[in-house]
């Protein structure tokens, strides 16, 4: 039987955990070569392990420009090309206005905003004549978050870049898209540096005030993000979101 994505070449950034570790499996089981970044040793480790030998799992800064170069040639050496890339590395980190700082500022919005743009356009060489970009938004990019301002900018920025990138970049076979996530069920919670307590008594909040009572599954955000790589060509600068209906409130 045919697999949706038989003979498709795919790099995923951010992927080691989370959407972007399911999105590669499911990626794998539809036939796909996958390309997967992080920067944690620990999480690359553990990615190579869940992806077998078959992937190519590597070490890339979405902020550096040197390291997405070094991610283009390392990809150029080995298959040759590109069919899809789901731009999903990012970071959020939250707290009142007043606490924001410039390094804050910079690292967000560097690997957030920047690592996304070069990432598309240092691809570019890549792609054959037809080739899908997904990009990872979030449902803070239209509502307004008290703690999470600059994280919602940033996603915010990247819903305007789908948009611009999908008109500039149709002509040349490419398809830009977007997915636009609520509260799903991944690792970023723990990485606020908040004590266990408060971490649990948001999640918690979340979950009764979301219309599903539930947070969503990291493979059911992958399976958005296969639809995007699989359309034939007509869904073009959409953001498509997965939120249980929670921006609908």
């Amino acid at each position: 039987m045919t697999k949706k994505l038989d003979g498709k070449v795919a790099l995923i950034t951010g992927g080691t955990s989370g959407i972007g570790l399911a999105t590669a499996r499911l990626f794998q089981a539809q036939g796909a070569r996958v390309v997967v970044t992080g920067r944690g040793e620990a999480a690359l480790q553990q990615a190579r392990l869940a992806l077998g030998e078959h992937a190519l799992v590597l070490r890339s800064d979405a902020s550096c420009l040197a390291d997405i170069d070094a991610l283009m040639a390392a990809i150029g050496e080995r298959f040759g090309r590109l069919d899809i890339v789901f731009a999903n590395a990012g970071v959020a980190r939250v707290g009142p206005v007043e606490t924001v700082t410039e390094a804050d500022y910079a690292g967000m919005m560097d690997i957030n905003v920047k690592g996304t743009f070069f990432t598309i356009q240092k691809a570019l060489p890549l792609f054959g004549d037809s080739a899908s970009v997904i990009v990872t938004t979030s449902i803070a990019n239209q509502l307004g978050t008290p703690h999470f301002s600059l994280y919602g900018a940033s996603k915010a920025a990247l819903r305007s870049l789908v948009q611009s990138l999908a008109l500039e970049l149709v002509g040349r076979g490419v398809r830009v898209n977007a997915i636009s996530p609520g509260p799903i069920a991944t690792p970023i919670f723990d990485s606020f540096g908040l004590p266990p307590e408060i971490t649990s008594a948001v999640k918690g909040g979340i979950a009764d005030k979301a219309p599903t009572k539930r947070f969503g599954s990291v493979d059911e955000v992958a399976q958005a993000v296969l639809f995007l790589a699989c359309d034939p060509g007509y869904i073009i600068g959409a953001e498509i979101v997965v939120d249980g209906g929670m921006s609908l409130l």
